[in-house]
Parts: structure tokens; C-alpha cells; sequence
């Protein structure tokens, strides 16, 4: 996979997947915004920890620094 995310965007993903997760799992737990809510911050932390992300590739986008590992 190539990796088109850099450590800013990252970050930045890392805490609103915390956010999503936090509202869909404890303040609207067991319906469908809740759910919905967990399903997003559980795609925007996999991207953050895989440091790719589909739609960036599509659209072109790359915040990842050229001498970044």
C-alpha cells in the first residue's frame, strides 16, 4: 500500500477517531448516528495507523513528507 499520509494528518485522524469513537460508543450507544459514528472513527484510526488512505490516492492527495518512513 502507498502510504500518502503524513505525521500532522495523522495525528489529527488519531484524535477525532478517539472523538467519533468516544460519542458513538458512550453518548449515542445502541443507535444508528452511534453506530455510524464508531464505523468512522474506526476507518479514520486504521488510516492513521496504516498511514494510507483511499480517498487521498483518488483524488491525488499526498501530506506525507518525501523523507518520511
Amino acid at each position: 500500500m502507498f502510504n500518502n499520509v503524513g505525521t500532522g494528518d495523522r495525528i489529527i485522524r488519531l484524535i477525532l477517531a478517539s472523538a467519533l469513537a468516544y460519542f458513538g460508543l458512550l453518548i449515542y450507544s445502541g443507535s444508528a448516528l452511534g453506530i455510524g459514528l464508531t464505523i468512522a472513527g474506526a476507518v479514520l484510526a486504521i488510516s492513521a495507523l496504516a498511514g494510507s488512505c483511499m480517498l487521498y490516492g483518488l483524488l491525488g492527495i499526498n501530506t506525507r513528507k518525501p523523507q518520511q518512513n
